[in-house]
């Protein structure tokens, strides 16, 4: 098993603290430090949390900018809350059925530039290519589940007309949206029906579909492609004790899901969000329900091989969520949602991690994770 090298780090800082300072900042690269990024899910209004990152991985708190949303004080249950594409942040507000874009402009300072309506109901993911964003609408009582194309143009949302598309089913219990590296695929992972489901992107921006395919293992979750296309999902059966895996798939030209390593035990429970490092030379998992993650080497062809034996590349804090690499990949970051902290780690040459330390204070619901 990878040692796990507890370093010293300044981290700890309370979120209340963070309320009142202002403006957001944060920095550039791995090398001459960066930011952090979470939301904090506040039903009494939603907010993005900023962490500047030193050179080291360290983090300390940087202040919040509100989404003009509100969000629900409780886990999404997706991957893709909050997404980072350069200088652009994107946002969901579950609790308001509205999505929101910020800029990251000079020195750090991140600003509010427009918020919209979601076009369905529970925003919950969003992925965006250039100029084009799809949001997931998880769905309640009364609204089926669905995803909604916008236009990104300088800083607004507009809403594509006649883009939205359903799942599968009405309440599939969905995880995440994702465009396909090329862009010609959206990919939705839905939990309840252990399906994956693609749609064509057409040349103006509007998608054709839904394909449903059924997923390799139960509770299809997060997911994260390689430089290569290959698409990883974490599959976390349920929550069943020790039954977690991953599972590596092609997408073809056509929209199929073709399963190329399925299934491959995590040994951990719960398995849930997923990142890739830039080189597709690793992928690790967030197992939830056993406080760890797991790396896996990621093969020429696609294969999956645990970095450890018993599955624990990594001990993390209490119900570890949403899962960031920097964007160099030499740090990976998770939210833990049990103990409301963001822990951070050194990620070395060999897959393995060290622990850095933690940032705690953290709001109860506190959801999605995005790092530059």
């Amino acid at each position: 098993m990878h040692r796990v090298r507890h370093l010293t780090v300044a981290a700890a800082t309370v979120l209340a603290a963070l309320a009142t300072a202002a403006p957001a900042m944060a920095g550039g690269g791995d090398r001459g430090g960066g930011a952090v990024y979470t939301l904090t899910n506040s039903a009494s209004g939603n907010a993005v949390a900023v962490f500047s990152r030193a050179a080291d991985g360290s983090l300390t708190a940087d202040g919040t900018v509100s989404t003009g949303g509100i969000g629900t004080s409780a886990g999404l249950g997706s991957q893709g809350a909050l997404v980072l594409d350069g200088r652009r942040l994107f946002a969901v507000n579950a609790g308001s059925n509205t999505i929101s874009a910020l800029r990251v402009g000079r020195g750090g300072k991140v600003t509010l530039t427009d918020v919209a309506a979601s076009r369905g109901a529970k925003p919950i993911s969003l992925t965006v290519r250039g100029r084009l964003l799809y949001v997931l609408n998880a769905g309640d009582a009364e609204t089926p589940a669905n995803i909604h194309g916008f236009r990104v143009v300088h800083g607004e949302l507009v809403a594509l007309p006649g883009s939205s598309r359903p799942l599968s089913t009405a309440s599939p219990d969905p995880a995440q949206i994702e465009f396909t590296p090329n862009g010609r695929h959206l990919v939705v992972t839905e939990k309840a029906t252990n399906r994956i489901v693609t749609y064509r992107v057409g040349p103006f921006g509007y998608t054709g579909g839904p394909n449903a395919q059924p997923s390799a293992g139960e509770t299809p979750f997060g997911f994260a492609f390689d430089r290569r296309g290959l698409l990883i999902v974490s599959e976390a059966f349920g929550g069943a004790p020790d039954a977690s895996v991953l599972s590596s798939y092609r997408v073809t030209p056509g929209g199929i899901v073709s399963a190329v390593d399925p299934n491959v035990a995590t040994t951990e429970t719960a398995a849930c969000w997923v990142v890739v490092t830039k080189d597709g030379r690793y992928t690790y998992t967030t197992n939830t329900g056993s406080n760890s993650i797991s790396g896996y080497a990621i093969g020429s062809d696609g294969g999956l091989t645990l970095l450890d034996p018993d599955g624990r590349t990594a001990a993390t804090g209490a119900s570890p969520l949403d899962a960031a690499l920097s964007r160099a990949s030499r740090f990976l970051y998770t939210l833990n949602g049990g103990a409301n902290e963001i822990q951070a780690f050194a990620v070395n040459r060999d897959g393995s991690l060290d622990v850095l330390g933690t940032v705690g204070g953290l709001p109860v619901g506190v959801a999605g994770l995005a790092a530059s």
